[in-house]
């Protein structure tokens, strides 16, 4: 078993303090009903930098009871109010360590604490294949037994599969109802998100935001090559982009964006 006392699992020592009350905070609140705390995401696959927020599922025995859920709020409310920046990067699941193994419960709702919020809600933000993929083959363990144990290996037609079907459904729904997405952060995010899901429809494997960007730049139209740029170098804190509106043109090339990569992708597999 894994002990971040004695492996800073990030570069960042202020955030390597926090995780380490927040690990012994949800260890206390949930008992012997806690397996396993995994970091996932770009600090798992690499490519993270002071812009990226802190990827993470906690994997639990069995359903959490209302009381646990009630201890959990209470555990990342003091995290959040803490005053460091990083407290308010942290995005992440609770996983059933069934739910966790079992490829049918796949877009089921779990608790879930969205990156800039102080408590858990219920979404199936993490419940993906690609969540399950990095965990197995990159997370990272702050305590707990190593992910492989957990998590069985994933055909890449399942990979493949889920990541065709979420660029065509985000897609249609970005297409129809953009206003919920016109901020910084987000018009960022699709450029960087549907480059990077196209990289790992393509090689069959998950990669990095950058990984996915680079990819579109050295094998796409360069037309797009100012857009990725430019939502590259306006990076920032997250909690204050999502909170600030996009350039009108640079969201409205992004839209055009998304309709691109999503015919590039329907051209391959489909």
């Amino acid at each position: 078993m894994k002990d971040i006392s004695t492996l800073p699992p990030t570069p960042y020592a202020e955030l390597n303090s926090i995780l380490r009350d927040l690990t012994a905070g949800i260890q206390a609140a949930l008992a012997d009903n806690f397996v396993g705390f995994y970091l996932q995401g770009s600090f798992a696959i690499g490519d993270f930098d002071d812009n990226s927020d802190c990827d993470f599922i906690v994997v639990v025995d069995h359903k959490l009871s209302t009381e646990e859920v009630d201890r959990l709020q209470t555990v990342h409310a003091a995290i959040f109010d803490r005053e460091l920046s990083w407290a308010k990067h942290l995005e992440g699941s609770y996983f059933p360590k069934d739910i966790l193994r079992d490829l049918v419960n796949i877009g089921s709702k779990l608790w879930y604490l969205d990156h800039g919020s102080r408590s858990l809600v219920q979404d199936a933000h993490c419940n993906t294949v690609l969540v399950r993929w990095v965990v197995r083959d990159y997370g990272i363990p702050l305590a707990g037994p190593e992910p492989q144990t957990l998590v069985d290996r994933i055909p890449v037609e399942a990979l493949r599969g889920q990541i065709l079907k979420v660029m065509n459904d985000w897609g249609r729904d970005l297409i129809a109802n953009p206003e919920p997405y016109n901020n910084i952060f987000y018009q960022a995010f699709i450029v960087h998100n549907y480059s990077r899901m196209l990289h790992d429809l393509v090689r069959g494997y998950p990669g990095s935001k950058r990984a996915g960007t680079e990819y579109v730049k050295a094998n796409l139209d360069p037309a797009w090559h100012n857009l990725i740029d430019r939502s590259w170098s306006g990076r920032g804190d997250a909690f204050i982009n999502v909170r600030t509106p996009a350039d009108p043109d640079d969201f409205a090339a992004t839209l055009h964006f998304v309709e691109y990569i999503v015919g590039q992708a329907n051209d391959r597999y489909k």
